[in-house]
Order: C-alpha cells, then structure tokens, then sequence
C-alpha cells in the first residue's frame, strides 16, 4: 500500500488502534477482531516483544485495505527495520528529525509526536504527515479546537486519553484521526479471548466516529 492509499484510509477511517501487548501470540487475534468492527489501522508498538517480527508477519497475512504500522519509534534505525517489516506508517512519541527523514525517503508514512504548538508546527515543517499529539490526557477536545484556527493545513491525532466515549469530540473539534490503546483493546476481554467484545468495542467507536463527520 502506497503512503497515500495509507493517509486516506486513515484519514478515512479516522482511527489508529494502538496495541500495548506483552503476549505477542494472540497479538494477530486482536488485529482480526479489530478489523471485524470496521477498525483499519494497527498500530503495533515496539515495546512488544519481538515486534519487527511481529510486524511482518503482520503485514504479510493482514486482510485486504488493513494497514500495519509501528509505533514508539525513537530512532532512524528502528524506522529502517519496521519498514524493512513491512510496516505501512510509522508513529513515534517524539519527534526525532531522523526517523521522519528516513520514513519520508522510504515513501512511508510518518506520525512523530508534539505536544505544544511550537512542537507541533516543528514536526509538520519537518515532513509529518499526521502528527501525533501525545500525552492527549491533560488537552482534551477543545485544544483541538483551537488549534484548527491557526493550523488548519496540519493533520493531528490526539492519543492518551482518548476513549470509545470521547473519541467522537476529538474528531468533532478538528482531530484528523485518533489514536487509542487499553481504552479500545480491553485487557480482560484480551485475557478471556472474547474477540467478539472487541469487536462490539471497534463497532461502537467506528459508529461514533462516523457520526462525528455527519456532524
């Protein structure tokens, strides 16, 4: 997938889930029952274990208009190897200039991490094309708001803090996307294996979300 075919699913879809797992194994089940409830991206973070080869695997086997990406790269290096993988976007915390370079010579989609505006333009002026407005906790949907007056050329996606209840005011307020984690992929219903939990789950957000952009 290309990196504009991977912008306008996201942006489309208006959200990426982003998956915290320590058990790799049943990493694929929770991607699928995601994708069942209308979800399209898949965020896969490098604090899971053996991630790059997660990723791969991934990326190899995912269904058809599903995009696997990487998050919590902090380095050139790591962007190189997720990519390498398969990844089709990359999302960092931070804005490191090195990983946005490598991702935009590789034709890859980039979303670094900003928290104020300065950080926010600096990472747009750097070559983002989603920029990642992390910890979203403290800011809630009205600095969204605000921000769409001044920038309204940058795509941000507020992630921390976001919920299946909440994410429709962040897009409603200007968000270009979302980014959410345990608040989407419950812990438990992982535990028990309940796919059809996260699936209701992903339906809920997808419907919320879809009647944001109606508004």
């Amino acid at each position: 997938m290309t990196k504009e075919q991977a912008l306008e699913t996201i942006l489309r879809t208006k959200v990426v889930a982003v998956i915290r797992m320590k058990d790799a194994a049943r990493l694929a089940e929770v991607a699928a029952a995601l994708g069942r409830g209308g979800v399209r991206a898949i965020e896969v973070t490098m604090t899971v274990p053996g991630a790059a080869g997660v990723i791969r695997e991934l990326a190899r086997t995912k269904a058809p208009g599903t995009l696997v990406g990487a998050g919590t790269v902090l380095d050139a290096g790591t962007a190189a190897e997720v990519i390498a993988a398969g990844a089709d976007f990359v999302v960092s915390p931070v804005t490191d200039m090195a990983t946005v370079r490598a991702c935009r010579e590789a034709g890859v989609l980039v979303a670094p991490g900003a928290f104020t505006p300065t950080e926010i333009v600096a990472a747009w002026r750097a070559g983002a094309d989603i920029v990642k407005v992390f910890p979203a906790t403290s800011l809630g949907p009205r600095f969204f708001r605000d921000m769409r007056g001044p920038l309204p050329q940058v795509r941000l996606m507020p992630t921390g803090g976001v919920t299946v209840e909440n994410a429709r005011e962040f897009v409603a307020a200007g968000a270009a996307a979302v980014g959410l984690g345990t608040a989407l992929v419950d812990a438990r219903a992982v535990e028990e294996g309940d796919w059809a939990a996260l699936e209701e789950r992903a339906r809920r957000l997808m419907a919320s979300l879809a009647a944001a952009g109606q508004g």
